[in-house]
């Protein structure tokens, strides 16, 4: 008997599944009978693909490659009547299925003390922007790529594609399972996250969601009050008497009222109404505030969010808006910083285990007396352990032969670099012997390429022999095949070869996209929510729920 790890629609672990024995059909009830969905509607995706059967007879799960532990994504199909083709429903799966496997490669890549593919780093912060390690390296990864996926789908809901957004917060909800409840039990993303999933029930209007809904509402409740305190005390403290979380909880009860109102509960539904439109009123900009605080310089959004979060305070609204601009020069600052790093750990290349060289241990070597790139190097060589760097360090022997790696290391990257040129001008369409001659001569491309030119005889078979320079976006130089630069190009050729084999797996356009929404993203961003919407809600309910009252009726489940 095998597991299968189910994810989207329902999630969870599908256990005793016969490989040999069961068709798709059956594993497609038994999701459908979890998820409360009709088994038509379910479509099951493994390794970026739709699952189909239309042998005859049906094949077993065995046949159609699925093994013990397999990952499946479950989606609802759209129907018939809505004129989606199978097509686009197949368009949709797989991008729904690279999202996924995007977000737990870029996990994976960033939450382990490895070299970095790219030029940044993805890490975990606290809302004073403080970085924050939770738990072990599985725990970390977990939250790592449940943030990535609820930031996607808080984009989604933005777009207004409210079904995809919901498969996606179904991702990260898994993902977030994954990790130690303690761990994150003081964190408010997985409770902020129930609401949004609820959030989606509401705008797509399917009221077989509405027992769903209740259990998560429930969940986000008792979430947010262990997050934030009682009466969100500890959050108001966190947040120097600021009121950051007012329209989070004006959703919160709007969706408490709804749900309630949809059971028949309907002083329940009142009470949850009624304090969802105070919150709303509080939540009201005033003209005169809002001129004020944008005569300051501050646009319209920014300006509204500040008195939104400081209780329509002018002066504390202005005091947020500075700390928010200083802290996003810190931010830029630091983010420089931590490139320029990066850079230079690429230089030190990779540990044997494939980390990145510690830089703070680094310094602690240098700041004894050691020579900084004999010192990286002996980290690198002792995956980052110290006291072995330092017995490496201080033997001359070892010493000596750190020495004679490095200089190894330099003559590989040059050899490297070299070669990237040769072929770069061969290309071109000069003959191989000529170009190796040339750079044996010695000088740079330029030097090269005018030698080669002023030769008798020789005209290259290309049209051109320029490198095919575009102006950027920003009107810099670009080239569509550039020369590496004379700096450090070896050295990221040399840390590029050896981190080859990953590149080749990645989803470079999905994993830009994702890292694109976290990078937008801040510490308030959750708590940023127009709440126009809600307004009209509370609204078009209380007046239900006041007529079903006024009647003596149990409210209407449809």
């Amino acid at each position: 008997m095998a597991k299968l790890k189910i994810g989207g629609t329902w999630a969870g672990v599908v256990e005793e599944v016969d490989l040999h024995g069961w068709t798709l059909a059956m594993l497609r009830d038994c999701v459908a009978e979890r998820s409360n969905s009709p088994s038509q509607s379910i479509n099951l995706i493994c390794a970026g693909k739709i699952l189909r059967d239309d042998a005859v007879p049906p094949q077993t799960l065995s046949q159609l490659g699925i093994k013990n532990n397999a990952k499946i994504l479950a989606t609802r199909a759209s129907s018939p009547q809505q004129g989606i083709s199978l097509v686009a429903e197949e368009e949709r799966c797989s991008r729904l299925a690279r999202i996924r496997a995007a977000a737990t490669a870029m996990a994976e890549r960033h939450s382990d003390g490895a070299l970095p593919i790219e030029d940044f780093n993805i890490e975990v912060e606290d809302q004073s922007g403080q970085k924050v390690r939770l738990g072990s390296e599985t725990d970390q990864r977990a939250v790592m790529m449940g943030l990535m996926l609820h930031a996607k789908g808080k984009k989604l809901i933005k777009q207004g594609n409210y079904k995809d957004a919901l498969e996606v917060l179904s991702m990260g909800e898994e993902s977030f399972s994954l990790c130690d409840s303690k761990v994150i039990e003081l964190i408010d993303n997985v409770p902020i996250l129930q609401i949004d999933m609820v959030w989606c029930y509401f705008m797509i209007q399917d009221i077989r969601w509405l027992a769903d809904a209740g259990k998560r509402l429930e969940i986000a409740r008792i979430g947010i009050e262990r997050a934030h305190g009682k009466d969100s005390l500890r959050l108001r403290l966190l947040q120097g008497g600021r009121f950051p979380e007012l329209a989070l909880h004006l959703r919160l009860e709007l969706l408490e009222g709804v749900v309630a109102y949809h059971t028949g509960q309907l002083e329940k539904s009142r009470k949850a109404l009624a304090s969802a439109r105070v919150k709303f009123e509080q939540l009201q900009v005033s003209d005169e505030a809002l001129s004020f605080v944008m005569s300051m310089g501050y646009v319209e959004r920014d300006a509204k969010r500040a008195l939104r979060m400081n209780n329509q305070d002018v002066g504390g609204a202005i005091d947020f808006l500075a700390e928010e601009k200083a802290k996003k020069l810190q931010k830029r600052e630091e983010d420089m910083r931590r490139r320029n790093e990066i850079k230079e750990q690429k230089r030190y290349g990779m540990t044997p285990l494939k980390k990145a060289v510690d830089l703070e241990r680094l310094k602690e070597l240098v700041s004894i007396g050691f020579e900084k790139e004999l010192a990286a190097e002996a980290l690198r060589q002792n995956e980052n352990d110290t006291q072995k760097a330092l017995d490496d360090l201080t033997n001359p022997v070892t010493n000596s032969a750190l020495q004679v790696s490095i200089e190894s290391r330099k003559s590989k990257r040059q050899k490297q670099a070299k070669d990237y040129e040769i072929e770069k001008v061969v290309r071109m369409g000069f003959e191989r012997a000529r170009v190796v001659a040339a750079f044996e001569a010695g000088g740079g491309v330029e030097q090269v390429l005018l030698r080669l030119t002023e030769q008798s005889g020789i005209e290259p078979t290309s049209a051109s022999i320029n490198t095919h320079s575009t102006a950027g976006p920003n009107g810099d130089a670009s080239s569509s095949a550039p020369l590496p630069n004379n700096d450090n190009s070896d050295d990221h050729l040399s840390t590029m070869n050896e981190v080859e084999d990953s590149k080749t797996q990645r989803d470079i356009e999905m994993e830009d996209e994702l890292s694109a929404d976290i990078a937008k993203a801040d510490a308030f961003a959750d708590y940023d929510i127009e709440v126009n919407v809600e307004g009209e809600a509370i609204t078009q309910y209380l007046a239900l729920v006041e007529s079903a009252g006024t009647c003596g009726q149990t409210a209407p489940s449809q």
